[in-house]
């Protein structure tokens, strides 16, 4: 036992059903006895104040008259029936009609200190109000007893109590099928996202599945909808990764391959092969498959999510050591003084390599960067004067392995993973990187939030 209610087993539309269906019980309950109380006690009000007011009238009559005999006593207009005059022995004086003959229809004997009381009394096989007031008259003291026959409602408790418990049960039932069959209508659309979930997998051909969205624009719609929009993105993704694997398939093979040409042709004639030249062409395959393992490994962390230790760089300074490094072309930089960035200093500096290598491969006689404060912002813009790159492909080059034709031509050994992982780098750190718009060559931009003053 797990220690809850209702028991773990029960399904929502049981414990649904369940939860409405007690407190519908208890509601029903309490409403019809707090309803019969509030009757009852109207009831008895009035009761008592048209009580009140018959003795008062009878004590008019008696003591303007001191009538005697029975039927003596007449109702008049305040409906009490049963009246009664009697003396201080608790002999009947005088009586109306109804009660004529009759001995005291209840012993009451009011007191000073209570002048008026009340009760009841089973008169003629039926339970009466009775009202008694006790005054003085010139003949001596008189008891005064004036009554009423109960409604029927007010003395059939017992009866009440058989209807409830009869009429509750009833209710009930029909109050737990009700929402038993709505809950289970409720529940329709999300048994049958549930079907349709099951049968979802991240393989075959063609696009995953989506499940039916109700037409009910409620809750469940939504969260069909946004079970919809989670299944797009994990196709996205499942074809993202898929096309990675190719992607990286391909890469490490043209190495691989090329790696085991050459030493399958070196062993055929071993006598005739310039080993060195061997072993440096394979060492630059190798340098090359590392790259592209680091590469991936640097990918795999960032897409991880795995948090970077920060602290506060200079990002002037890592563009100028960076840029003092010997390339094909040369590199000018020109930075504003402390333009500082809370970040990781080894992907900030993999980062601007990346960005200066790629410049460098495609400028036609230099590579520019500069770095400056623009409000909040840390900005690095890296240019060079070589061919640029399309409008169409601005986005293109930031995709894993995409290489444009201009890139292949001019150098063979990359990768395509340099600039995607200076996008991640700058994701990473909570900045941008984009191409720019520019007159000559390529102009990519990285913007990074400045470290907060201390």
């Amino acid at each position: 036992m797990s220690g809850r209610w209702p028991p773990g087993p029960w399904s929502l539309r049981t414990r649904v059903t369940v939860a409405a269906t007690v407190v519908v019980g208890v509601l029903l309950v309490a409403g019809a006895i707090g309803f019969y109380a509030a009757v009852r006690h109207t009831a008895y009000g009035s009761l008592h104040d048209r009580g009140e007011h018959a003795v008062a009238t009878l004590a008019g009559t008696v003591r303007a008259g001191d009538p005697r005999g029975p039927g003596a006593l007449h109702p008049g207009d305040t409906g009490f029936s049963l009246l009664q005059v009697l003396d201080d022995r608790h002999d009947v004086l005088a009586s109306s009609s109804a009660v004529a003959g009759r001995p005291p229809i209840i012993d009451l004997r009011p007191v000073a200190e209570h002048p008026t009381v009340t009760g009841t009394a089973t008169v003629s096989g039926e339970q009466a109000y009775i009202v008694a007031s006790r005054i003085y008259t010139p003949a001596g003291w008189r008891i005064l007893y004036a009554g009423e026959p109960l409604p029927g409602f007010l003395h059939t408790g017992k009866y009440f109590t058989v209807l409830l418990a009869l009429a509750v049960p009833v209710a009930l039932a029909i109050v737990a099928l009700s929402v038993w069959l709505a809950v289970r209508r409720a529940l329709g659309p999300v048994q049958r996202m549930s079907t349709e979930l099951a049968e979802v997998t991240g393989s075959g051909p063609g696009r995953l599945r989506r499940v039916t969205v109700p037409e009910t624009h409620d809750e469940i719609a939504q969260l069909a909808a946004s079970v919809n929009v989670t299944l797009h993105r994990l196709e996205q993704n499942v074809s993202r990764q898929r096309q990675f694997v190719g992607d990286v398939s391909h890469e490490l093979r043209s190495p691989l391959t090329g790696l085991r040409a050459q030493l399958e042709v070196a062993l055929e004639h071993p006598e005739d092969e310039d080993w060195p030249a061997v072993a440096r062409s394979a060492l630059n395959d190798a340098d090359r498959l590392q790259r592209i393992v680091t590469d991936l490994l640097l990918l795999a962390k960032l897409d991880a999510g795995v948090p970077l230790e920060r602290e506060p760089v200079d990002l002037g300074d890592l563009a100028r050591q960076e840029g003092a490094r010997q390339r094909r072309v040369p590199v000018e930089v020109a930075t504003e003084p402390h333009v500082i960035v809370l970040g990781a200093r080894g992907p900030l500096l993999r980062l601007i390599t990346n960005l200066l290598d790629n410049a460098a491969r495609h400028a036609r006689t230099r590579v520019r960067v500069t770095v400056e404060a623009r409000g909040a912002d840390a900005v690095l813009t890296v240019a060079d004067d070589g061919e640029g790159i399309p409008r169409a492909d601005r986005e293109r080059v930031f995709q894993r392995f995409q290489r444009l034709a201009e890139g292949r031509k001019r150098d063979h050994g990359g990768s395509g993973l340099g600039l995607p992982i200076s996008r991640d780098i700058a994701q990473a750190h909570g900045g941008t990187l984009v191409v720019a718009d520019s007159d000559i060559g390529a102009h990519l931009v990285l913007t990074i939030p400045q470290a907060p003053l201390i």
